[in-house]
């Protein structure tokens, strides 16, 4: 396992990363393929909106903006805020690379810093931010009517989806592990482990449609836009769940590989050797941090997930020129992802809910959720909607 990209680059290249290889490197990779799978789900999201904008079938929407104005008292601290923060760690990073590289999330969730570091950097962008503005001065501000497209609130999505969905995710998280949240509230709630997907894709879609409610975008069209995307960016997060070993792997599997599974052992059962989050027993003869693996192999879940989803997107992507009926590839996202996940669970730890005599996970449920859901749109956009498009 890679708990960060410096030990993927020491072992590819067989030698120590120092100094300043050491600090870019000490990136985890479950944080990074996180962000490539927030990108993932940007540019496909892209590609759709710009294809739906020159079919006619979105429109740009009307944004009234004032410039020439001097910049604000809100311009000037914002900058200054995140100057401050910026300066803060960077600079305490430069003096001190071992506490970094030894615990990354911990130096950045912390009170750690650089005070002067963080004052010469925060005065510093709230000058940029004044000549900016000064230089697109003018006499008397005036305010002007754009036309906006969609594609081009791709960014702004974005931020609302990450922000949302990872306040989604651990909250979810937390709600599943009540007892470790009240052991430690503030370790929970600022720790970058525990990240619930469902809790992320819930509060992620919420912020995101009431963001194009905000703004006039037809909600439908835009959710069949961004279905292809989320099962893609699933895909690719779960490849950092394999590659650092996370916890989500499965039950444990000590059966022989059977006859009809033509893939490698380790796709057949694994150990997690190294994984980040050093669970298990130590691994003879290893120095250094991450020097455990499970005493029993188990089910690699994050790889079988990984495989459906990209199946799924590639299904979806393949069939969403062919669809006219809005929300119909939305539903179908729904509900083939909440069968992935249904199915998944099966051979996955995770925390067991019972009702009566039945036993299903958190997943499992909103998974039931997503398939009915999705199974009922359906039916009625194309039973409903279907008419209305033909009258």
């Amino acid at each position: 396992m890679y708990p960060n990209l410096g030990y993927l680059l020491e072992d590819l290249f067989n030698t120590k990363l120092t100094g300043g290889f050491s600090v870019f490197f000490a990136l985890q990779s479950f944080g990074f393929m996180m962000a490539m799978a927030f990108l993932a789900a940007a540019w496909t999201l892209y590609l759709e909106l710009k294809r739906k904008e020159n079919q006619q079938l979105l429109k740009p929407v009307p944004r009234k903006v004032v410039v020439g104005k001097p910049a604000g008292i809100t311009d000037l601290v914002t900058n200054g805020i995140v100057g401050f923060l910026l300066g803060f760690k960077l600079i305490a990073i430069i003096f001190d690379l071992k506490s970094f590289t030894d615990n990354p999330q911990q130096f950045i969730l912390s009170s750690q810093g650089n005070l002067l570091g963080g004052i010469a950097v925060g005065a510093l962008f709230v000058y940029l931010k004044y000549r900016e503005k000064e230089k697109e001065r003018l006499p008397k501000p005036e305010e002007k009517t754009i036309l906006v497209w969609p594609r081009q609130m791709v960014g702004d999505i974005t931020i609302v989806a990450a922000v949302s969905g990872l306040l989604g995710a651990k909250f979810f998280d937390n709600l599943e592990h009540l007892d470790e949240f009240f052991k430690d509230p503030i370790g929970a709630i600022f720790s970058f482990s525990g990240l619930a997907f469902y809790g992320g894709l819930i509060f992620g879609a919420a912020g995101c449609l009431y963001y194009c409610y905000r703004q006039k975008l037809p909600l439908l069209p835009m959710l069949d836009a961004a279905a292809p995307g989320l099962i893609l960016a699933y895909g690719v997060g779960r490849i950092g769940c394999h590659v650092a070993g996370d916890g989500d792997w499965g039950i444990d599997n000590l059966s022989a590989k059977p006859s009809w599974f033509i893939f490698p052992d380790w796709a057949w059962s694994f150990n997690y050797a190294h994984n980040v989050n050093q669970t298990g027993i130590p691994i003879p003869g290893c120095e250094g941090k991450y020097c455990y693996m499970l005493e029993n192999p188990v089910f690699p879940t994050p790889l079988y997930e990984i495989v459906a989803s990209l199946l799924i997107f590639g299904f979806l992507w393949s069939i969403r020129k062919k669809i006219t009926i809005p929300g119909i590839l939305f539903s179908i996202y729904l509900v083939l992802g909440g069968i992935e996940r249904f199915l998944i669970e099966m051979i996955r730890i995770d925390i067991k809910y019972h009702f009566g005599g039945i036993t299903l996970t958190q997943a499992q449920i909103i998974a039931i959720a997503m398939i009915l859901t999705g199974s009922a749109a359906i039916i009625y956009l194309r039973n409903v909607r279907g008419k209305e498009r033909k009258t």
